[in-house]
């Protein structure tokens, strides 16, 4: 992978805060963000980008490999490994008035020497040193669903890297949970195994249903006529309309429980949450003088 500069593409110069980097994430997430281009592939590589950048410098052990390494920082700690075992095997060299010069095995030479021997840059000038495999780096992507598309196994496409990857999202996927898929990564250095991909789920908030693990909640309307003297409600759920019945004399906030009319539970076929329903009475307004006579009535009574 070409390197990439994680500050120009936030935009931030090096001393940026960490406060400064969840503002600029936050404001160009929203301008490239998929839902908002769709069709548009290079603004699905932008963002990406961002949420590549996003993740190491709001990591502070992550960003300060990255502003010592440069390039190379997912590397350092293999660096510094093989530092400290030339610094435990100090060598030596011969100059020419006869003294010897001790050194910690680099000759001199810093971390950008390190790396470039290590991964064959100038391989011929160093013989036939054995070059070390590394694992790719992790990829972190996020995909946004609402509560509807949670709620049924459906296909999804992703463009991470500028590949699209579909995978299958199972039913009951939960806000913030995270998946893995092996191998998807960057790829590995000199042979090395390509890293993985973490796909967070992001689930919109529903106007309608709220939910809470496996169960909704939603609130339903009657009138105060319907409350008082029962009647019938069809509701959307889901799954479909159903219909239910409005015992005489009904509270408002009194809830309903419909078995098995809620959330499938995740990764387990025909199980499902339960739906909630409670009810709130709407007051009749606008009412007639003979309206307001026979409420009249009704209290003296």
């Amino acid at each position: 992978m070409d390197f990439i500069d994680y500050y120009s593409v936030l935009g931030l110069p090096k001393t940026a805060s960490d406060e400064d980097i969840k503002k600029a994430y936050r404001k160009l997430a929203r301008k490239h963000h998929p839902d908002l281009n769709p069709n548009d592939a290079e603004a699905n590589k932008k963002f990406q980008q961002i949420n590549e950048a996003n993740e190491v410098l709001s990591d502070p052990e992550k960003r300060k490999k990255y502003d010592q390494y440069g390039k190379d920082w997912q590397h350092a700690d293999q660096f510094e490994q093989q530092r400290q075992q030339q610094r435990s095997r100090p060598q030596y060299t011969q100059g020419d008035t006869g003294d010897y010069d001790f050194s910690d095995g680099f000759g001199g030479a810093d971390f950008s020497d390190f790396f470039a021997s290590m991964f064959g840059q100038d391989a011929g000038s160093r013989g036939s040193r054995q070059q070390a495999k590394f694992r790719g780096q992790d990829y972190q992507a996020e995909l946004h669903l609402n509560l509807k598309d949670a709620y049924t196994t459906h296909k999804q496409t992703l463009t991470v890297d500028g590949k699209n990857i579909r995978i299958t999202v199972p039913a009951g996927i939960e806000n913030g949970q995270k998946i893995k898929l092996t191998g998807y990564g960057a790829p590995g250095v000199n042979g090395g195994p390509a890293g993985d991909l973490y796909i967070t789920f992001v689930i919109a908030d529903d106007s309608r249903f709220k939910r809470k693990g496996n169960d909704l909640y939603v609130d339903e309307e009657i009138d105060l006529y319907t409350a008082l003297l029962g009647g019938e409600k069809v509701i959307e759920t889901l799954d479909g309309k159903v219909k239910l019945t409005v015992p005489p004399e009904t509270q408002n906030g009194r809830k309903v429980r419909l078995k098995g009319k809620g959330f499938p539970v995740y990764k387990q076929d025909g199980s499902f949450g339960d739906l909630y329903v409670q009810w709130q009475v709407k007051l009749p307004t606008n009412l007639t003088d003979e309206q307001k006579d026979l409420f009249r009535q009704l209290a003296s009574m």
